[in-house]
């Protein structure tokens, strides 16, 4: 008998065609060097439009020295897990200023966000639980649950109602809501007094991942959540993230004491994997000082957000309902986005395409992002560039279809 098993090649070959077909192949873009708000990609100097570096911390000179020194002294690795011998000063030192900055009893470091979703939703979840998460829920949130090995029920996007329709289908087990703070490629905020009202209703766990909202909203900061006006009572877990506004790396979860107790010695993405480099532990601390007090940064970036809304819909651009540094121009099919992307970055803006399944079919668009480190002027540049783009794209579409051999139906 012949066998019928797929051969790896076969597989990854017809996926790999299939993303062509779609338009949905995805390469490394190769940075060799980055200044302020400019990089320099391939050889090209570009004005950087799609980091998440929202506060501009990533160079700033507090935040690499700090690194710089706390290196030259600690070395470069982390040694160990935190439970080994990797729990270093520095660590406990950022777990205590994190939670003091966000109001919350206690925190607990890991090595990224998607290390820190996987650990909240496996730690506590189990075969007869339930998560229930807002469709456009960051990728890691899905994957934590699918890992975790619970039901996992998804409710229309920023729709509580829909949230407590999932909850009550599963009244049994241990319930968790699961809500992004700012929704990565959309930009809009979660109704989050509305959910923690759903939450407390099903008696379900509620847990916001606040990866962009740490830094950018609420006072001093902190986040989605704060600026909601809910407490750790009716908020216990959160996510935050210092890739992002922090311009460091790794994150953290946070909230009540005994929940977060309960995950420092069970989840096994924080018990099973090596420290954070103590030296990046001082580079974030130096971020927090700065985020807590610099409240300029967050006065810039909203000043350029209403100024980047207001001048796109007198020029017709599509953008979605935004009010954070996170403004999504709407292109709709693939190639369109990846079009105006080309377009832009021949003037000399880099602004990522983002299509599916980053983003729902049919939803393909230009994530801009905005930073401190951005002038008003750079972005009235950016948005006149943005409207050739449009205009070139959409003469070069019409002749493109104009030209096409037309086709008789029989």
């Amino acid at each position: 008998m012949s066998s019928q098993r797929t051969l790896w090649r076969e597989r990854i070959q017809a996926a790999h065609a299939q993303r062509v077909a779609e338009a949905r192949t995805r390469t490394h873009r190769v940075v060799t060097h980055r200044d302020g708000a400019r990089c320099e990609v391939d050889g090209r100097s570009l004005l950087n439009f799609c980091s998440n570096d929202y506060l501009g911390l990533s160079q700033h000179f507090a935040v690499t020295n700090a690194f710089q020194d706390a290196a030259s002294r600690e070395g470069t690795g982390g040694l160990a897990s935190h439970l080994v011998c990797g729990h270093h000063a520095q660590h406990e030192a950022l777990e205590r200023e994190l939670a003091d900055w966000l109001g919350s009893p206690r925190a607990l470091l890991f090595g990224s966000g998607f290390l820190a979703n996987i650990a909240a939703v496996q730690g506590l979840l189990g075969e007869e639980d339930v998560c229930v998460q807002d469709r456009l829920n960051h990728a890691s949130l899905i994957d934590a649950a699918r890992l975790a090995g619970c039901r996992l029920r998804r409710y229309p996007h920023a729709d509580p109602e829909g949230a407590i329709r999932q909850l009550r289908n599963v009244p049994e087990g241990l319930a968790m809501l699961a809500t992004d703070g700012v929704f990565s490629m959309d930009g809009d905020i979660a109704p989050l007094r509305d959910l923690a009202l759903v939450a407390r209703a099903q008696k379900a766990v509620f847990f916001v991942d606040d990866a962009h909202g740490v830094g950018v909203t609420g006072p001093d900061g902190r986040g989605t959540v704060a600026a909601s006006r809910l407490s750790t009572q009716e908020v216990p877990l959160q996510l935050a993230t210092f890739g992002k506004a922090l311009g460091s790396y790794g994150a953290a979860l946070h909230g009540d004491a005994d929940l977060i107790g309960h995950l420092a010695e069970t989840a096994r993405s924080h018990l099973y994997t090596t420290a954070l480099p103590p030296a990046q532990a001082a580079a974030t601390r130096a971020a927090i000082k700065l985020a807590r007090h610099d409240h300029w940064r967050r006065e810039k970036l909203a000043e350029l957000t209403a100024h980047f809304r207001d001048r796109a819909g007198k020029l017709g651009l599509e953008v979605l309902h935004s009010t954070t540094p996170i403004q999504p121009v709407m292109c709709g099919d693939d190639r369109r986005a990846l079009a105006m992307a080309h377009a832009l970055e021949q003037q000399g803006y880099w602004v990522a395409a983002i299509r599916p399944p980053t983003v729902p079919e049919g939803r393909a668009r230009l994530r801009v992002t905005f930073s401190a480190l951005h002038t008003r002027e750079q972005v009235d540049g950016l948005i006149e560039a943005l409207a050739r783009a449009a205009e070139r794209v959409t003469i070069e579409r019409s002749d493109s279809a104009a030209a096409a051999p037309v086709t008789l139906a029989r």
